[in-house]
């Protein structure tokens, strides 16, 4: 039996044709590329020669003077004469006091420098009456120097008649008690001139050198009227600066004490900016570097125009209520930021008023680094300052002393 025959098939040769390239396909995948490339390059120029010029922050917020209106004495509110968001000028009247106890404080102090200028009136007319004393006091020196003259030569005939028994022991006794008494008398009278002439100087201690108008009991004096006179002025609660009323809380006919808080006066032509930025957009800032501002109020339609005053002397975690304890072993670095004060121009904040907690986007130019990053003279003059309570001085109050002054110093 023979095997059948095995076939062997030879492979046919198979030809692949590979499509054609799409040309169009190409172009735009290289316009693509190209385009981020030259995107890329020009962001990179960008960033080189325009952005790392500057830092910015929207973490902004609009600070000011928020100036707290307290009574400098306690009493009963008798009339409230603002409310909340009022406009109030510097030297405006706000609150009243009950001024009934300052009114009677100031009689009664009034009263008491009338009383002193009248005693140390009688401490001047002591004086004249002490120098008499000492004139009497020395006619009685006088008077005794004579009679122990008087009885010594009669005491000397007395002795010289007793050998003969012309004068009794009796006598001669007598002589010389009286004598003895006249002496007495002169240290007497020398005594009482010591004593007067040591009250004269006593007293001419406490009123030599100074007239009755400026005597420390009547200077004394009349500071408790000038003290009595400004708590009666008090009574009347005066605006410190101009502004707007926030925060009112007193009510009327509450019972406030001194330095308790009432209302809030915010003077919006005094606001700052404080913008929080990260610690590493610090590395270029200096003082006195520009800023451009926006607020969200206004949007971008409303720039500011500012410059940096001052960079914060810490971050805000570390002022913060409760600081971050970062000395554990779940620590977790956070980017810290660091408030800088921006001062504002007064004529654009006027142009377009600002509110205190407002949210800024603020943009600095740290261009220029010939600043310096921390101040280093103290400052040249005041802060803020306000002159309102110089018409509270006691130019009036000086003046009702010197007419009580005057009257108590007039003899009846």
């Amino acid at each position: 039996m023979t095997e059948p025959e095995t076939e062997i098939s030879t492979p046919i040769p198979v030809t692949v044709t590979h499509a054609a390239g799409n040309p169009a396909r190409k172009k735009a995948l290289l316009s693509i590329a190209g385009v981020v490339i030259l995107v890329a390059l020009c962001w990179a120029a960008y960033e080189w020669l325009v952005a790392s010029h500057y830092e910015s922050t929207d973490n902004a917020y609009v600070q000011g003077s928020v100036v707290q209106i307290t009574p400098q004495i306690g009493g009963t509110v008798l009339a409230i004469l603002v409310d909340d968001n009022d406009f109030v000028k510097a030297g405006q009247v706000l609150v009243r006091l009950d001024p009934t106890d300052a009114k009677l404080a100031l009689d009664q102090a009034k009263a008491n420098l009338a009383q002193v200028v009248r005693q140390v009136r009688t401490l001047y007319a002591n004086n004249a009456t002490l120098r008499a004393q000492i004139s009497l006091r020395e006619s009685d020196v006088v008077k005794a120097k004579t009679e122990i003259d008087r009885a010594t030569d009669d005491l000397k005939r007395r002795q010289s008649l007793v050998g003969d028994g012309a004068v009794s022991e009796e006598e001669l006794k007598h002589a010389q008690t009286q004598l003895a008494s006249a002496r007495s008398a002169q240290a007497a009278a020398l005594a009482g001139v010591a004593a007067a002439r040591e009250q004269l100087a006593s007293n001419q201690a406490m009123t030599d050198g100074v007239r009755i108008e400026q005597h420390p009991s009547v200077l004394a004096a009349a500071t408790k009227v000038r003290e009595a006179w400004l708590a009666k002025e008090r009574s009347a609660m005066l605006a410190p600066v101009t502004g707007f009323v926030a925060r009112r809380t007193v009510q009327l006919g509450q019972r406030v004490a001194a330095g308790a808080p009432l209302m809030a006066i915010i003077a919006l032509n005094q606001v700052w900016v404080d913008a929080n930025f990260k610690e590493v957009q610090l590395r270029f800032m200096r003082i006195g570097q520009s800023v451009k501002l926006t607020a969200d109020l206004y949007g971008n339609k409303v720039e500011y125009k500012g410059v940096v005053s001052g960079l914060g002397m810490g971050t805000g975690a570390a002022f913060s209520l409760l600081p971050a304890q970062n000395a554990t072993g779940n620590w977790i670095k956070v980017v810290q930021r660091v408030p800088v004060r921006v001062t504002l121009d007064p004529v654009e904040v006027e142009k377009n008023p600002l509110r205190v907690g407002l949210s800024m986007e603020a943009t600095v130019d740290v261009s220029n680094t010939d600043g310096k990053m921390l101040a280093d003279a103290p400052r040249a003059a005041a802060l803020v300052q306000t002159a309102v309570y110089d018409a509270m001085d006691s130019a009036a109050a000086a003046e009702e002393v010197r007419k009580i002054v005057a009257t108590n110093l007039t003899r009846p």
